[in-house]
């Protein structure tokens, strides 16, 4: 990584000691903004979700991914008889 000459680096002072950060009102960060994308699973869940997603060298992500791809599509149609 190159380093700063005493300009550049007076100059990044200045910008961060007068610039005022601009905040979002009401917005949250990143994890305040996917809270609802988050789900939280109990330890037994996860230890087995966790162990069958190794068993097919997928991550649980994935694992769940499939399962649900794969409840939908076998349950297609079923909104339609309720």
């Amino acid at each position: 990584m190159a380093e700063m000459t005493e300009e550049e680096a007076d100059a990044l002072d200045e910008l961060w000691t007068k610039t005022i950060p601009k905040v979002r009102k009401g917005g949250g960060g990143f994890f305040t903004e996917r809270r609802a994308s988050m789900l939280l699973l109990d330890e037994p869940t996860v230890r087995i979700l966790d162990a069958r997603a190794k068993a097919l060298h997928q991550t649980p992500a994935e694992f769940v991914s499939q399962l649900i791809r794969r409840d939908m599509a076998t349950h297609q149609g079923c909104e339609a008889s309720v």
